[in-house]
């Protein structure tokens, strides 16, 4: 699509043609009408194309779930486009970030600075404020949802028994019953008497082994469902969340369906969370898909236990074999992201801040992931824009001006995160020629 997503978007999934050979922009001509009635075309791009692309990424952007043809290619663009597109949709400082990594790059000044000037010509356009909207969900009678399929809720849990107590007291209360839940508890010392007098139809798998992703997949063995729903230890959800993922998968004729988590430290919630659209992530606290997807592309990957990124590796997967993943805002997640337990007693909880400053950073595992489907270009583009606000701690990731002084610390750390990256890509190095450690349902 756009040239200049590759600075700042580098290894999102969407830059990757799926296996069927397209990509998941939608040809605009193909669109329905209603559809792009709400949709605006911006007629001072100086090629058609642009136009073309600017809207199907405005359809994408804004919910677009169909089944219009996408496209396969794409043209190379006028530069003066590239930068319209950035200063359009992204935060002026990034159009000046590219600007500089151009001129850096020995690229000819005075067409790049015409080519910046013109795009600052365009206004911001915030496509989250205009989302498309599925007028008859709200009175859609899910027939999958009167099937009452078995749902199988997987939860790894370490430690966190005064949070799990909670989370089983929410399955208790949902209004979708036919479920069961797989606990794989993995804490030290382990409390069998803490799983008994639940009214649940629950399972639970005591596993020595400190290991994240062998839990998921022994769990996902385990399971008699047909949906499996991916589930964290500390985290609250309403009484509809079940059936809020059956709903969504059955209406959009989903095979995954992601729920939103809110966290209560961290990131701002990103403003696209607020309504239905084609996902861009898998989060393996809060996601229901078939179980089917499992039997055709594999199980987790265990290259990442004890580090980052093994839900997002595998949600690549399912983007590439081209399946659906359709973000759900009904399915709502509160995430406490506590301070003890959990992944935080197994490995790296942030995948570019690392506990120590003797650590890699960032965590192997997340450029294993990158180089792997991205390459080594992409991946490097990735670390120019993550490593040098990663050096302030994860409290402050809300904070834009702290995330500014955490790139000018980084300058001035230059030697030692440098050593740090290496590290990382030396460790992420072996895990590539290691390869997958993929396992199958049948194996």
């Amino acid at each position: 699509m756009f040239q200049f997503l590759t600075y700042l978007q580098p290894t999102q999934y969407f830059r990757l043609r799926r296996k069927q050979g397209d990509f998941v922009f939608p040809q605009v001509e193909a669109l329905a009408s209603k559809i792009q009635q709400q949709l605006h075309a911006d007629t001072h791009f100086e090629s058609t194309m642009a136009q073309a692309y600017d809207l199907s990424w405005q359809a994408i952007q804004a919910g677009y779930i169909g089944d219009a043809p996408t496209y396969t290619d794409f043209e190379t663009l006028p530069l003066a486009d590239e930068y319209r597109f950035m200063h359009k949709y992204f935060h002026p400082i990034w159009s000046v970030y590219i600007l500089l990594i151009r001129l850096l790059g020995l690229r000819n000044p005075f067409k790049e600075i015409a080519a910046y000037q013109k795009g600052r010509k365009a206004s911001r356009s915030y496509l989250h404020n205009q989302a498309l909207t599925y007028e008859d969900y709200a009175t859609y009678e899910s027939a999958l949802v009167k099937q009452q399929p078995l749902v199988s809720i997987i939860i790894p849990t370490l430690n966190r028994y005064s949070y799990l107590k909670e989370v089983l007291r929410d399955l208790e209360q949902q209004d979708y019953t036919h479920f069961e839940v797989l606990v794989v508890d993995q804490s030290t010392p382990f409390q069998e008497e803490f799983y008994r007098g639940w009214d649940l139809n629950i399972q639970v798998l005591h596993q020595h082994e400190k290991a994240l992703w062998l839990a998921r997949n022994t769990a996902i063995k385990r399971a008699r469902g047909s949906f499996i729903l991916m589930y964290d230890d500390d985290s609250r959800v309403a009484s509809n969340w079940i059936s809020e993922h059956m709903k969504a998968l059955d209406y959009f004729q989903a095979e995954v369906s992601s729920g939103v988590s809110i966290s209560q430290v961290g990131a701002e919630v990103p403003a696209h969370y607020a309504y239905f659209s084609v996902s861009s992530q898998l989060d393996t606290g809060n996601v229901m898909l078939r179980k089917e997807v499992f039997t055709r592309i594999g199980l987790f990957d265990r290259q990442f236990e004890k580090q980052r990124m093994g839900d997002g590796e595998f949600g690549m997967r399912v983007y590439l074999a081209g399946y659906l993943n359709v973000s759900n805002p009904y399915a709502k997640r509160l995430h406490l992201k506590v301070g003890s337990g959990g992944l935080r007693e197994m490995g790296s909880w942030d995948g570019f801040r690392p506990k120590s400053w003797l650590a890699p950073r960032p965590v192997p595992s997340v450029l294993y992931f990158f180089r792997k489907y991205h390459g080594d270009a992409a991946a490097r583009w990735a670390l120019l824009k993550s490593i040098p606000p990663s050096v302030m701690p994860y409290r402050f990731k809300r904070n834009k001006a702290m995330l500014v002084i955490g790139a000018l610390v980084s300058v001035l750390l230059f030697p030692l995160v440098m050593l740090q990256v290496g590290y990382s890509w030396q460790l992420s190095s072996k895990k590539l020629r290691q390869g997958a450690r993929i396992a199958h349902l049948d194996d």
